[in-house]
């Protein structure tokens, strides 16, 4: 009964916060997407889209924490809830750099582990042995803030339910709640299968506790995709899923989350309106020539979508970026192509970060010289190219110039906090004695872009003025990018002892 109240008493904390940042959110969108054979429209303009993948705008995975070690399979991550600050700073990062659109990572599915590795997820065990799985509603206010963030700034989302791996808690967390094995998960008889219906019933028929709105009403949900890289899909469990998705849903597409391969059935099944496909190196796929293989496999019979593809270099992803957006079979181009991946910045400061097997790291927007080793600038610059084609555009609009970003409480000037622009690069500290000035630059083209920043250890910037014993300093930081600067940030002060 205790943890029933407080769990209440967090869910009310939220949703009051919440409310609150969205007392009268204005709506981005007039139309719901739809499909026209090949293609996806917005009302009667097509819609076609490119940028780099944001997998955890709902949950986000904390590299710089380590391993978990209480997880035994060895390699169990730290993840946390992000801040509203934090998804707010991250989506409008995407809508200034041109994104119109968006995957998302799945639902996340409890483990063993997770009270000892300080996690939370989206979906949580049944209360008896053959009972249905639960949402966490702490989870899913998260989720509901990206919708509605989502739909103020102008961002269109595909959500996948479920994943085919485990690191995140998938179909094999799943199957465990029932005593079955991680392929019970694609067996239309199995108790695994129908928890996993049972799901995307929850998620569908959700009402957005910001919104309002259930989540089938939503037209910032572009998509939903059975889930992520679903490799042992068959035609009955796509042709289930999709049929079942489409009556919850009927305003929303549906994309066959299958991975390496296009199903035949799905080009004829009338619940299924996007074919997806995931390019990487170690599967042999990632080359131009899949974009091409995969448009004649579909033969202009359903929308197709290259919903992941990376860890290459600038150059070469550049070659599969412009087969996306250039190559055509009877009349068909791929709607979108994301390349993977990216992280957003840190509620005190810096960026999170992942980095992958070959050693390339997660990109941040709007791109930082720091990132020079897995060429991040250059490889914002083939997606912002990329995003303009799609558009129909000759030329790569310019940035906006940059917000005020957000100083953050000061504990100590040798470690100044802040939570930068949406599209800055750089940034430039003043210091005063009064709180109306006259201001002092102590230091200019500061950035916040290092990779593998540790809020534990690492300092982005410290005040490298003297300070005399018992006076009062305040601070201020202004956001530079090469369109402009912002409004300077809001003032925080600190006195010395």
């Amino acid at each position: 009964m205790k943890k029933l109240t407080l769990g209440r008493v967090r869910k009310k904390v939220l949703v009051a916060a919440l409310a609150a940042s969205f007392a009268a959110p204005t709506l981005a969108f007039d139309h719901f997407i739809t499909r026209d054979g090949h293609q996806l429209k917005d009302g009667d303009q097509v819609f076609r889209f490119a940028g780099i993948h944001a997998p955890e705008l709902h949950r986000i995975e904390n590299d710089a924490r380590g391993v978990c070690q209480a997880d035994p399979r060895g390699w169990g991550q730290y993840f946390q809830w992000p801040t509203a600050d934090e998804q707010d700073n991250w989506i409008q990062s995407l809508v200034l750099t041109g994104h119109k659109a968006m995957r998302v990572y799945v639902l996340s599915v409890a483990t063993p582990y997770d009270e000892a590795c300080e996690r939370e997820t989206h979906i949580l065990p049944p209360t008896s042995k053959d009972g249905m799985p639960r949402l966490n509603e702490v989870a899913m206010v998260h989720y509901d803030r990206m919708i509605a963030l989502s739909d103020k700034h102008g961002l269109r989302l595909i959500l996948p339910f479920i994943d085919h791996w485990k690191w995140w808690g998938g179909r094999e967390q799943l199957a465990a709640f029932y005593g079955e094995s991680e392929d019970d998960f694609y067996d239309t008889n199995s108790k695994t299968y129908a928890a996993y219906k049972h799901i995307i019933s929850q998620v569908i028929n959700r009402t957005n506790t910001i919104t309002g709105r259930k989540y089938n009403q939503e037209k910032a949900i572009m998509a939903w995709e059975t889930g992520n890289e679903l490799k042992g899909s068959t035609e009955a469990f796509v042709r289930q899923t999709a049929a079942h998705i489409k009556q919850l849903a009927p305003n929303q597409l549906v994309m066959d989350g299958t991975y390496l391969k296009i199903n035949e059935f799905s080009k004829t099944d009338p619940n299924v309106d996007i074919i997806s496909n995931h390019f990487y190196t170690v599967n042999k796929n990632n080359n131009p020539d899949e974009v091409r293989k995969n448009l004649r496999a579909i033969d202009g019979k359903k929308v197709y979508f290259v919903g992941e593809f990376g860890l290459e270099s600038a150059d070469f992803l550049n070659s599969v970026m412009q087969a996306a957006v250039h190559e055509e079979y009877k009349g068909a181009k791929a709607a979108g192509a994301f390349i993977w991946g990216f992280r957003g910045r840190r509620h005190d400061g810096g960026f999170y970060w992942h980095r992958e097997y070959t050693g390339h790291y997660s990109y941040h927007l709007p791109g930082f010289p720091e990132g020079f080793r897995n060429e991040e600038q250059a490889v914002v610059d083939v997606v912002r190219t990329a995003i303009a084609q799609m558009n129909g555009e000759d030329t790569v609009k310019p940035l906006p110039a940059p917000q005020a970003p957000t100083l953050r409480a000061i504990d100590t000037p040798d470690n100044l906090k802040w939570l930068g622009a949406p599209v800055g690069r750089w940034y430039r500290f003043e210091r005063a004695t009064s709180q109306s000035g006259p201001w002092q630059v102590i230091g200019d083209g500061i950035s916040d872009g290092r990779n593998g920043f540790d809020p534990a250890s690492h300092v982005l910037f410290a005040d490298p003025m003297p300070r005399a014993a018992g006076e009062t300093y305040y601070y201020r930081v202004t956001a530079f990018n090469e369109s402009g600067q912002s409004v300077p940030s809001n003032v925080q002060s600190y006195q010395q002892p």
